[in-house]
C-alpha cells in the first residue's frame, strides 16, 4: 500500500548524502551550504543518500 501511494503522489525529494548532512548541522545549514539537491522521480538513490520526500495531495 505505501509504495503505491509513492508512485501516484511523489512530486519530488530533497537529497543531501549523510556526511554533508552531519557536516553542517543538519538541513537548515546544508541548504544554506548548497548542499541539499532536488531531486525527481528519474533520480537513481546512492549509498549514504538522506532523502526527504514531498507529495501531492
Amino acid at each position: 500500500r505505501i509504495h503505491t501511494d509513492f508512485e501516484k503522489k511523489f512530486i519530488k525529494a530533497d537529497v543531501v548524502n549523510w556526511k554533508d548532512l552531519a557536516d553542517n548541522n543538519w538541513w537548515t545549514k546544508a541548504r544554506e551550504n548548497w548542499k541539499v539537491k532536488m531531486e525527481w522521480k528519474e533520480y537513481i538513490v546512492q549509498d549514504w543518500d538522506v532523502m526527504l520526500f514531498k507529495f501531492g495531495g
